[in-house]
C-alpha cells in the first residue's frame, strides 16, 4: 500500500475559501492512475493533501482514497462530478465516489435495535455531540420501551420517530421495516437480535452495518458474557461488519479487542465487552461516512 500523507486537513490549515474534498476510487490497475487523478485535481486549483493507494499482490485492482483542498468558486459542483465521472470512464472504474463534507448532506440512516440500549444510546449521544456525520431519521425496535425510558425521552426531545414492531418467528415485520428505511443511505443494526432475510437485503439493496461481540462462535445462545467469564477467557472483542445472508459473516469493517483477567468481575467483564461494541460500531460508521471503506474480494474490505 502506498501512503503519501501530510497532517490531517483542518479549517485552520487550508487557505481561506478552501474546503475538504474526499475521493474514493476502485478500478482495474493501470499505469498513470495517480498521475491522472493529480492532474484532475490540480487543473481545477485543488491540492492533494493525502492519498492512500492499495494494489493487491495477486490481483490487478487499484484502490485509492484521496483528500484534497476544494474551492467551490474555482470548481463548481457540476464540473467536479463531471471531471471525476470522466476519470471513472477513462479507467473503467467499478466504484468512484466524491464528497465535500461541509457542503454535502449528511448520510441519512435508520437504526434497528432490540432490548439492549448500550449501542443505540451511544450512537444517539455521539450524534447529538456532532461526532457522527449522520442524520437519524428513525429508530426501529422489536422491543417496546416505556415513554419514560431514557432512549424514548431522548428521541422525543430531538424529534426522532420511534417505531415499535414486535416480531415473531413467523413474522419479522420486514415489509414494514423496508417501508420505514426507504430514503436512507444505509442502515445500522445496534444490537438488533433478528436475522434479516436475503429477500429483505435484496429489496433494500444498500449497505447495512452490524455489530456483534467477539465471543462468537465459542459462546452461543443466552448470556454469552457469563459463559465466557466462567470459561476464564483472557481476550474479548467486538466486530463490526456488513450484513449478508450468512449470519455474522459479512465483510469486516472494524474490530477491537481488550484483555480481561482473573481480577475482573462478571460486571466489569460485561462493561468492557459493551464498551468495545459501542466503540467498534461508532468507528465503523465514521469510517464508512468518511469514504474509507471499499469491498475487497468476496468477503474482505479495504479500510483506509
Amino acid at each position: 500500500m502506498l501512503s503519501l500523507a501530510r497532517r490531517p486537513l483542518s479549517a485552520a490549515a487550508m487557505p481561506a475559501g478552501d474546503l475538504l474534498g474526499i475521493h474514493l476510487f476502485q478500478c482495474p490497475d493501470a499505469v498513470g492512475i495517480v498521475a491522472k487523478l493529480s492532474e484532475c485535481i490540480a487543473s481545477r486549483g485543488g491540492n492533494i493533501h493525502s492519498v492512500d493507494v492499495f494494489v493487491p499482490d495477486d490481483k490487478p485492482v487499484f484502490y485509492s482514497r484521496s483528500e484534497f483542498t476544494y474551492n467551490p468558486r474555482l470548481w463548481p459542483r457540476d464540473e467536479l462530478h463531471n471531471d471525476f465521472l470522466n476519470l471513472s470512464r477513462c479507467f473503467s472504474a467499478q466504484r468512484s465516489a466524491v464528497r465535500i463534507p461541509d457542503l454535502d448532506p449528511k448520510h441519512k440512516i435508520s437504526v434497528l435495535a432490540s432490548k439492549q440500549d448500550h449501542c443505540l444510546f451511544d450512537l444517539l449521544y455521539r450524534w447529538q455531540e456532532g461526532r457522527l456525520p449522520v442524520d437519524i431519521n428513525g429508530v426501529i425496535s422489536n422491543h417496546d420501551r416505556p415513554q419514560d425510558n431514557h432512549v424514548r425521552r431522548f428521541l422525543q426531545r430531538h424529534g426522532i420517530p420511534y417505531h415499535y414492531l414486535p416480531t415473531t418467528s413467523g413474522n419479522k415485520r420486514e415489509q414494514e421495516i423496508l417501508e420505514l428505511v426507504q430514503g436512507t443511505d444505509f442502515v445500522v443494526l445496534a444490537r438488533y437480535m433478528q436475522v434479516l432475510s436475503e429477500s429483505f437485503l435484496k429489496a433494500y439493496s444498500k449497505d447495512i452495518i452490524n455489530i456483534h461481540h467477539g465471543l462468537l462462535p465459542s459462546f452461543k445462545g443466552g448470556h454469552p458474557s457469563r459463559q465466557a467469564f466462567n470459561a476464564g477467557v483472557k481476550l474479548i472483542g467486538a466486530t463490526s461488519h456488513f450484513v449478508t445472508p450468512e449470519l455474522d459473516a459479512g465483510p469486516i469493517i472494524e474490530q477491537m479487542v481488550e484483555r480481561v483477567s482473573h481480577r475482573d468481575t462478571l460486571q466489569s467483564f460485561v462493561v468492557k465487552s459493551e464498551n468495545l461494541e459501542k466503540q467498534c460500531l461508532a468507528e465503523a460508521i465514521k469510517s464508512y461516512c468518511e469514504l474509507r471503506v471499499l469491498p475487497y474480494e468476496l468477503k474482505k474490505t479495504v479500510v483506509f
